[in-house]
């Protein structure tokens, strides 16, 4: 044991007393860190060789000190891992908040461009500037199904023809076959045949001639049905506009439907549209409402505008649009009334369910309002509004 304490005693000297100094704490260079952790060991180790080749230290002695060598080199190497891992943990953790605040600064960025762009819109509109709606990607996936399914259609029809001519060809064959065998029968009975057709001929002429005669009368037949092919929807130009004489909330616009002559209507805008924004605007009409004295002014129709709590908007038709362009929905079509029969309060009735959606396209039961080549009717900024 004396030997060992020797050992010790003069590697702490030889060690101490050597030309390099090591200072304490977390300032400890990395090489000369290095140096002391992966040094203290074989120096002592070698001290210790040449005690024992001197004969001052026995073989198990020896044995001992290398193990405790070997140990304090593994713990030291699993401190240097442990340190390492740590380190390589601050830097992510500082990077994951780092990362965090910029998501946080875009979100905030986005709402204020959202903030200016719908103020952008808005002064557009006041200045009497147009609005182009741009179809979103779900506008654009819905049209791009149609277009497959109206291909899958066409194929469908390019075939129906061959298996109709099939078809006729086997009745025609059979028809000559029958006619072979029917040639005894009288005259009497060929002219009776010939009359029957002629008879079911007129019927069906008879009967078209009804049809198209109720379609023209405007559609007042009870039976009809109640959809949106029923309103006679239009764009129209205000070429000129002032304010009511006797009521201060509202307009009279004069608008060109294109039908020769300007109408004179009433709209409900004063306190919700400046003038200047409403002069040679357009704007989509209700044409087929019964015309209504309002204040002593005669109205002719109907302005469309998306309506919410706080906000009117007057609906955009598409950029290319022109004057008279008629409004349609493509899953209802049909002839509009000529005039709605006030009893029947079918713009009530249909009201509910005309609407903007999300992406601020008006739409009737989901189906969107346009203008056939041309585009949908949208609102400036108003999504899921009623249509009014």
């Amino acid at each position: 044991m004396r030997s060992v304490s020797l050992l010790f005693r003069t590697s702490f000297v030889v060690f101490s007393r050597s030309r390099f100094s090591f200072p304490v704490g977390p300032s400890l260079p990395r090489a000369q860190e290095s140096f002391f952790f992966k040094c203290l060991p074989r120096l002592s180790l070698y001290h210790l060789q040449g005690m024992v080749s001197n004969g001052m230290a026995s073989g198990a002695e020896l044995e001992r000190v290398k193990a405790r060598a070997e140990l304090a080199e593994k713990i030291l190497n699993d401190l240097q891992v442990r340190v390492a891992a740590l380190k390589q943990a601050a830097v992510k953790e500082a990077g994951l908040a780092e990362e965090e605040q910029l998501s946080k600064e875009n979100a905030e960025i986005k709402i204020e461009i959202e903030a200016i762009k719908k103020a952008l819109v808005m002064a557009e509109i006041g200045n009497g500037v147009r609005q182009v709606h741009l179809p979103t990607k779900a506008e654009l996936a819905k049209f791009s199904t149609k277009a497959a399914q109206s291909a899958a259609t066409v194929a469908t029809s390019a075939t129906a023809p061959s298996v109709k001519v099939e078809e006729q060809a086997v009745s025609k064959g059979e028809s000559g076959g029958k006619k072979s065998k029917q040639n005894d029968k009288s005259e009497a009975g060929g002219k009776k045949a010939k009359q029957d057709k002629v008879a079911k001929g007129d019927g069906e002429a008879k009967a078209k001639k009804s049809g198209a005669a109720s379609a023209a009368g405007g559609g007042d037949d009870g039976e009809a049905q109640v959809d949106i092919s029923r309103l006679d929807m239009r764009v129209g130009k205000i070429v000129a506009i002032e304010k009511h004489p006797d009521a201060d909330s509202l307009y009279v616009e004069q608008v060109d439907l294109g039908e020769g002559r300007n109408r004179s209507i009433c709209s409900g805008l004063v306190n919700h549209i400046p003038i200047n924004a409403m002069k040679d605007r357009f704007a989509v009409f209700m044409c087929n409402l019964k015309p209504a004295k309002m204040r002593g002014v005669m109205s002719e129709g109907m302005i469309m505008c998306a309506v919410s709590p706080d906000k009117t908007e007057v609906l955009v038709p598409p950029a290319d649009s022109a004057i008279g362009d008629r409004v349609t929905v493509d899953e209802y079509p049909g002839t509009p009334d000529k005039q709605l029969n006030p009893k029947k309060k079918i713009w009530e009735t249909l009201k509910p369910d005309v609407r903007t959606n999300a992406d601020r396209i008006a739409t009737y039961k989901g189906a969107v309002l346009k203008i056939d080549g041309k585009g949908a009717v949208v609102a400036p900024t108003l999504a899921d509004a009623q249509i009014s």
